[in-house]
């Protein structure tokens, strides 16, 4: 929504001061279909030669996550502790053989199916049980799991990053294209030197509206959600940590109560839950 209302506030500025200023916005509408088709056209074509098809593919997927509210909301993360809260109990009082069957097949385990928003998440129920599973295998210490998990989490990082990059790369090369586009519109106009000034006037506006388009597309549409992909990554990676830290902790011989305070500790502010508010949770859970 606040993404919506950010493009009104922008185009309403910028197009209404130029209303306001006596432009002629007949001029800018009529040149708009042709110079959107080559910028876009062209930048779209120097996109796909400039990344595989698998960030092409999740860059329109990041531009689309945009336009939606964020699932990394305090409810999520209290779900997420609980779940971690209960599978660290279990193992401590039960011993870590009692949550084999829950790691080998998390999708019949009654643990994981109490808590649906995470169990819906096939990576994070993926890096949980991987984690686990080798916690219960005995075969590793704390120091070795963590920095496997470090590892996991930067790969993670680096491909969350790539469409980022993409988009990033994209903005940069806008305006160059609004140039192109500028160029041609003054070879066209040059081409009809012969017309009366009001004729060429028109194709000279027609053709700086390219370079305006370019700009505009740049750092008024790709660059602000370029950024607001890369907060998104950021985000996402904060749950990561979490249950990093929340299971080195318990491998480390902290009573499950005291790992999940130490998975809640890595949470940004706005998302994190007090610790009245998640031991409310805990409990109402069981």
């Amino acid at each position: 929504m606040f993404v919506i209302i950010g493009f009104v506030i922008s185009m309403v500025c910028i197009f209404g001061v130029f209303i306001g200023h006596g432009g002629n916005i007949g001029v800018v509408l009529a040149a708009l279909p042709f110079e959107l088709t080559t910028i876009l056209g062209a930048s779209f074509g120097a996109f796909l030669i400039n990344n595989q098809m698998k960030v092409v593919k999740a860059s329109a997927k990041g531009l689309a996550s945009c336009f939606k509210g964020s699932r990394y909301t305090k409810a999520r993360y209290m779900e997420l502790m609980a779940l971690q809260f209960d599978i660290l109990q279990k193992a401590r009082k039960e011993g870590l053989m009692a949550i084999e069957q829950d790691v080998e097949t998390p999708a019949q385990s009654a643990l994981f199916k109490k808590y649906p928003t995470i169990s819906a998440d096939h990576h994070v129920v993926e890096f949980i049980t991987d984690y686990l599973r080798m916690m219960v295998s005995g075969n590793l210490n704390a120091h070795e799991i963590e920095s496997l998990m470090d590892a996991e989490i930067e790969t993670h990082h680096q491909e969350a990053h790539a469409p980022v990059a993409a988009i990033a790369r994209l903005a940069g090369g806008l305006p160059a294209f609004g140039i192109v586009a500028a160029v041609l519109g003054v070879v066209n106009t040059m081409g009809s030197v012969g017309q009366p000034p009001a004729v060429l006037g028109a194709m000279i506006g027609s053709a700086l509206v390219g370079t305006f388009l370019g700009i505009l597309l740049a750092y008024g549409v790709f660059e602000p959600l370029g950024g607001l992909m890369d907060q998104k990554v950021e985000e996402s990676g904060k749950e990561f940590e979490c249950i990093k830290t929340t299971l080195l902790a318990s491998m480390q011989g902290y009573a499950p109560a005291t790992a999940i305070e130490f998975g809640r500790k890595v949470l940004f502010s706005d998302v994190r839950p007090n610790f009245i508010e998640l031991e409310a949770h805990v409990k109402g859970k069981k």
